[in-house]
């Protein structure tokens, strides 16, 4: 989903013309003139344009959201995994210094001579404090390690609840950024149905249409993977876009590539801003199948290229997984797995 507006040439003397002047020519091929003025379906239009953006945005930052979370929570499994081993060898080392020097470590090492004084069987006491210096000389490394244990187990049980309380954050930041994108899609519906059925059809050619930018003989896949790639992208055309899902039934941008990739055995990161960095980029020009095609600035949406000018990707919701021109809104980057 997105602005779907043309892509402005990679060369010439005024980038900003050529787009705008682009932009132009889809409307005037979408409604057979270009208008003086903005019309209500111009209006329309726009504003779709601008919430699609808008909730693919949201979308991806609930994607990397969500992945945190699944992360925070991985930590905690581990961190309880963790608690419950310290706190097992806890037991053990209690249970191994016995009832007599567990209570002598209870009691904090009373001195001796104070025990002495405050005893009432002076000569029972004396027979307790021979075992009690065999005990001393026998375990003071268990004890040693029991305080280390009981310390460990502390700082453990502080880390694990450092984390919960980060993934308690990272839980309301996902459901912020979902019901972000559930408002932008929302409105994007409504002003859609609100279309005229032959404006409707009009707003579906104009958002398929834009420029290769790509010429020359079809370049073949740089590596057996990135074939494999294009292979599991082309077996996902027609299925419907969803946010936030990652196939295989459905598909939100990045959802796409990541799981296209997984099938030639490659793990991408969830999010488009994320993919941008996972390989070696390359020109536009130089674009082979299976390279990844980030657009606009903050690369919020992101398309497998498949060669003829083409990518393959999720657009938007009520439109599924399809071919469209390289060249259907401003391309950032280009990033080759």
């Amino acid at each position: 989903m997105g602005s779907h507006r043309r892509l402005a040439p990679s060369s010439g003397p005024d980038r900003g013309a050529v787009a705008a002047v682009g932009l132009l020519s889809v409307t005037a091929a979408a409604l057979g003139a270009v208008p003086a003025a903005a019309t209500p379906y111009d209006d329309t239009r726009s504003e779709v344009d601008r919430l699609y953006t808008e909730a693919e945005k949201a979308t991806e930052a609930y994607n990397a959201a969500d992945e945190r979370a699944d992360g925070l929570r991985r930590q905690v499994r581990t961190a309880q995994d963790g608690i419950a081993r310290q706190q097992e060898r806890v037991n053990t080392l209690r249970e191994s210094l016995g009832s007599l020097a567990g209570a002598q470590y209870r009691s904090g090492g009373l001195d001796p001579s104070l025990v002495l004084l405050l005893s009432d069987d002076p000569e029972e006491y004396l027979e307790k404090a021979s075992v009690l210096d065999r005990i001393t000389v026998r375990q003071a490394g268990e004890l040693r390690r029991l305080r280390g244990a009981l310390r460990s187990l502390a700082q453990d049980r502080a880390e694990a609840a450092r984390t919960l309380g980060a993934l308690e954050r990272s839980r309301r930041a996902v459901a912020a950024h979902k019901k972000t994108v559930e408002d932008k899609l929302a409105e994007a519906r409504r002003l859609l149905d609100s279309l005229p059925a032959g404006e409707r059809a009009a707003y579906d050619r104009a958002a398929r249409s834009g420029r290769a930018d790509l010429t020359g003989p079809a370049a073949a896949p740089a590596s057996a993977r990135a074939a494999a790639a294009v292979a599991a992208a082309r077996s996902a055309l027609g299925r419907p876009y969803a946010w936030g899902a990652n196939g295989p039934g459905s598909f939100d941008c990045s959802g796409l590539t990541q799981w296209a990739y997984a099938q030639a055995g490659v793990s991408l990161p969830r999010t488009s801003q994320a993919q941008r960095y996972a390989g070696r980029r390359v020109p536009l020009s130089e674009a082979r199948p299976g390279d990844l095609v980030l657009y606009r600035s903050d690369a919020s949406h992101v398309g497998m290229y498949v060669g003829d000018g083409r990518v393959i990707h999720a657009p938007y919701p009520g439109a599924p997984v399809r071919h469209d021109p390289v060249g259907m809104m401003p391309v950032s980057s280009v990033t080759r797995v």
